[in-house]
């Protein structure tokens, strides 16, 4: 006679089995579904800023003259169609005299909250730079894209922001 106790339970634990495997064959699936697809990114926003100098210094560390460590440190007011709209510091650290190389960091203070910036600089520089966004807060707490930056003469530059939040 057979044992129906155990195949009911043989049964039972085939069918656990097979919905164990659903289950997670499913959410395999779900999560390779939505990797697959990409994500809607909203347009990035994009203004231009223009920086005027209004204090920079240097900081010359160990021997005399331009060694690694030294710093160059910049202030400058921005503003946007010729309003004052907030302000932007920069200190670049020389990692490498020769040829020479700067690690920049940098925030940008707007009324909206700041966001930061930072990139390798490397000299001479190039007529303009991309500028990586690295983070931010207020309106600004996700930001991520780039800034061009490009001198428009020796206390002046002109910054066009690809903001993407």
């Amino acid at each position: 006679m057979p044992n129906f106790t155990r195949t009911r339970k043989a049964r039972h634990l085939i069918a656990a089995a097979g919905a164990a495997v659903a289950v997670v064959g499913g959410a395999a699936l779900a999560q390779s579904a939505s990797a697959d697809a990409p994500a809607a990114k909203p347009p990035a926003k994009i203004f231009e800023l223009v920086g005027k100098q209004t204090s920079a210094g240097e900081v010359d560390l160990g021997e005399p003259g331009i060694s690694v460590g030294d710093q160059r440190i910049v202030h400058e007011d921005l503003y946007r169609d010729g309003e004052k709209v907030g302000d932007h510091s920069s200190a670049c650290t020389f990692t490498r005299v020769s040829p020479a190389a700067l690690q920049c960091l940098g925030t940008f203070a707007l009324p909206e909250g700041q966001f930061t910036a930072q990139s390798l600089l490397h000299l001479p520089a190039p007529p303009s730079v991309d500028v990586g966004i690295t983070g931010g807060s207020g309106d600004y707490s996700t930001a991520r894209g780039f800034i061009r930056t490009v001198p428009a003469g020796a206390t002046e530059r002109h910054f066009t922001v690809h903001l993407q939040r």
